[in-house]
């Protein structure tokens, strides 16, 4: 066909005219349908039936013609579509289904790869390179209709009014309740957070929505949004099964469950409800006992760091304190050190609030605020109770700090933290609490700040990078000896399209030496200190990030993001 007759065709129809499948005057009647009826071009071509087309045929031409892979969709199982990144309504409306996401790229199963209307809505609703993947029209649309039925299905499941289920507390457990389909959801959505390794579970409910999030590797993405009209009965089931009064919804409350998941094998959760404005929030943490029982050497310490630590750790009295934000891994490193001290001849008593990591031969103590055992007073209990190891869950005021800096000047050895950006920063925070240096300098042994980078997958590969961007980022001289590039993240299917799989410990470890003794004494400022400790050699976290990057542990955006110089 004449090229002057094909310029005023767009699309689809346009190719099929170039290649000769349809005449121009066939072309001029399928455009004018989509355009009166607002429909699509392909759409308008099968409603015309002006050709023996049929849409196996026409998905290989759109293949050929587009050149993009094609996919027969039916033997694809629907339960492997990457239905996080886009939701059911915006499938729907787009015709278009998430296959597979690896790193940036999402490839979107379609019937018309020529649509880039469609390709550039996708592009911006989940900010990914969209590469098509050109199915069968029909094919697809009986895949999008099955995974509407699938989701309205659970929804079904999760409205429905069972018989079994009550709003009576005193029947919430009873044996039938266990069949509930609120119960089936709950079971699980928790199965499925510790099969992909999540830390903390958001259940979280507003105006017309309802979502439920995971925390894996520190960052949360949406895994389910249940019926807004579910939220209410979610609550109370978590708070059920936890403990908490159901009756209370105007105060925050707190409590635990443990989730039995065979194998003999059990995981404690701890639960707090929040009242919002649509409803109560709920956060489970998971408390994984055996992150405590991996060892020093499966946290990322290096050599000389684990070296400073374990001689703090033998040492008979004194006080040694991990720093650091929430979630950094503060208790995990805490219980690793008391697992070394572990022993039948020692005896080890924890004041926490609450106790996350349940260890057998450690004495464990909840604080309970209200019923009047506080920090100090579990405190002042342990010293009477023959101790010769004290863990603090948190310094928090000026009598938890002078009881746990005496029992450290008294021949214990006294574990703690303290929500502080740095090693350095801990020694003033402690200061402005109105700790007398005095006591600081005889008590305290080492200090210990870090941070939860993550970890690389294996799909890493290394990176282009110029000796002045190496430079900027904090790498000196001698750390770019040898001709090695930092990693970047890429994404497969093992990491889910992320680059990164599991996490480790960025620490800045910092014994108290004399000088620094002197300093304290003198009353230093944090910076002070600090340039003491780099005197002797003590890397901060941003330096012993930069070391995890150069052994290809983690990256350089990691690190940057996790820590602040």
């Amino acid at each position: 066909m004449n090229n002057s007759n094909v310029e005023h065709l767009t699309g689809l129809v346009r190719a099929l005219t170039q290649h000769g499948w349809i005449t121009d005057a066939s072309a001029k009647k399928i455009l004018a349908r989509a355009q009166s009826q607002q429909i699509e071009q392909l759409d308008a071509l099968l409603l015309e039936n002006l050709t023996n087309i049929d849409t196996a045929a026409l998905a290989r031409f759109c293949s050929g013609a587009f050149s993009h892979p094609l996919l027969d969709l039916n033997s694809v199982n629907t339960s492997r579509f990457a239905m996080d990144v886009i939701d059911l309504k915006t499938i729907t409306e787009l015709r278009a289904i998430p296959l597979k996401k690896r790193g940036s790229q999402l490839y979107v199963a379609i019937s018309d790869p020529s649509n880039l209307q469609i390709i550039n809505r996708l592009q911006f609703v989940t900010q990914c390179n969209i590469e098509p993947i050109v199915v069968d029209h029909y094919q697809l649309l009986a895949a999008i209709t099955k995974i509407g039925n699938a989701a309205r299905s659970d929804a079904s499941a999760l409205s429905h009014d069972d018989s079994t289920e009550s709003d009576d507390p005193s029947r919430a457990g009873g044996g039938d309740v266990d069949d509930a389909p609120v119960v089936k959801f709950l079971q699980g959505i928790l199965l499925d957070a510790i099969k992909q390794g999540a830390s903390d579970l958001h259940f979280e409910p507003y105006e017309k929505t309802f979502r439920i999030r995971y925390r894996v590797d520190g960052i949360l993405f949406e895994v389910s949004q249940p019926p807004a009209s579910m939220k209410e009965r979610i609550a109370a089931r978590l708070k059920i099964i936890s403990k908490i009064d159901i009756s209370e919804k105007r105060v925050p409350q707190d409590g635990r469950m443990k989730l039995d998941i065979g194998n003999g094998t059990a995981i404690d959760f701890r639960v707090s409800s929040l009242p919002t404005l649509f409803g109560e929030k709920i956060v489970m943490r998971i408390l994984d006992s055996t992150q405590a029982q991996l060892g020093i050497d499966a946290l990322g310490y290096d050599s000389e760091q684990k070296s400073k630590l374990m001689h703090a750790v033998g040492r008979p009295y004194g006080m040694i304190l991990v720093t650091g934000p929430t979630g950094s891994g503060k208790t995990v490193s805490l219980y690793s050190c008391l697992n070394i001290l572990n022993k039948p001849g020692v005896n080890i008593s924890t004041a926490e609030d609450p106790a996350e990591i349940n260890l057998p031969g450690i004495n464990q103590v909840n604080i309970n605020d209200k019923a009047g055992l506080t920090f100090p007073v579990a405190l002042k209990a342990f010293l009477r109770q023959d101790p010769d190891v004290i863990m603090v869950g948190e310094i928090r005021d000026l009598e938890t700090a002078d009881i746990a800096i005496k029992a450290a000047q008294t021949g214990h050895l006294v574990f703690s933290t303290l929500h502080t950006n740095d090693a350095p920063a801990t020694l003033t925070r402690l200061m402005n609490m109105g700790v007398p240096a005095f006591n600081i300098a005889s008590s305290i042994i080492l200090i210990t700040g870090q941070r939860l980078a993550r970890r690389l997958c294996s799909c890493k590969k290394a990176g282009t990078f110029t000796l002045a961007m190496l430079g900027a980022v904090g790498f000196k001289g001698k750390d770019l000896e040898g001709g090695w590039m930092p990693y970047l993240p890429i994404g497969c299917e093992r990491c889910k399209g992320s680059g990164y799989k599991g996490r480790v410990g960025i620490y800045q470890v910092m014994p108290i030496t004399e000088a620094m003794q002197m300093i304290i004494l003198a009353n230093g400022s944090a910076l002070d200190i600090e340039r003491q400790a780099r005197v002797e050699g003590v890397l901060s976290l941003r330096e012993s990030g930069l070391e995890k990057v150069k052994q290809g542990i983690t990256s350089i955006e990691e690190v940057l993001s996790v820590t602040n110089e």
